[in-house]
Formats: structure tokens, sequence, C-alpha cells
């Protein structure tokens, strides 16, 4: 199964780029190769063309969602209303794109790790303690859910 795991945020914002640090470090991982990781930025509906083909997303992004800073959540979205109410600071981009897709009747199975942050507006490159704790363990979530999906499908 053609699998994409779009990591997105805003690295120029502290915690808010938390996707782009999962996707960079799961790029140093051995994937299987049907498997392919991208850095998506800060989200959209440009990156639809870099969509097509792919039979599961797996979207990795901040979320303001109130539990403690670098808090992990898997969740398996059906609909655009299905994402928390406040991903990061490029809700809308996503939450567009994925509508789209679904009305085109091109939205691909989707897997969304979030991880809880406290601000999406603080400028600094560097993650907050908690959060940069998360990586590791979000990667290998993602490492035994890829492992899944090759044995059963």
């Amino acid at each position: 199964m053609k699998t994409l795991v779009l990591g997105v945020g805003n690295i120029l914002l502290k915690d808010e780029g938390v996707g782009i640090h999962v996707a960079r470090a799961l790029a140093q991982e051995a994937l299987p190769p049907d498997v392919t990781v991208l850095d998506g930025g800060t989200g959209g509906l440009h990156l639809l063309s870099w969509l097509e083909g792919y039979e599961r997303i797996i979207l990795v992004d901040a979320t303001l969602d109130g539990n403690p800073p670098g808090t992990i959540r898997h969740l398996h979205p059906h609909y655009a209303s299905d994402y928390p109410p406040l991903m990061s600071a490029h809700e809308i981009g996503l939450r567009d794109m994925i509508e789209v897709m679904l009305l085109n009747d091109s939205c691909p199975e989707v897997e969304l790790f979030v991880i809880s942050v406290l601000d999406v507006t603080e400028p600094d490159l560097q993650l907050t303690p908690a959060v940069e704790a998360s990586i590791p363990v979000v990667v290998q979530q993602i490492i035994r859910l890829l492992k899944f999906i090759v044995l059963f499908y």
C-alpha cells in the first residue's frame, strides 16, 4: 500500500514545527519501499498534487488541544470535521485540502498524529523540551503502524 507520511508545520515558530521535525527524524529510519516521507511545510491546497497516487496518508502536526505539551494522539479522521478543532497555525489549509479530496472522491485513508503544544506563535527554531521529547515516541508509533500496514494490507 503506497503510503505518504506528511509532516506539516512552521519550523520558524518553535513547537508549531513539530510535524516537520518528526518527518525529518522518520526520514532517517529504514522504511518499507512503498513509504514516502515529505516535509509539507505549512500545508494547504498546494499539497494536493503531491498527495495523488497514495492509498494512505499519515499526517503529523501540532495541535492546541489543551493537553500537556508533548501529548501524542493518534486519530483516524474520516471527514474534515473529525480533525481537532485547533490544529496549529495552518489549520484552515489542511482542512480545506481534506474537504477538496473528499469532494473529488480522491481522499486516501488518513491517519493523524497530533502533538499537543501550548503556543504556535513564538518565533524560535528550537522545540520546547516536552515537545522535543515526543519526537522519538511518535517516530516509533509511526514505524509500528507502517509495519502493521505492510503485514495486513
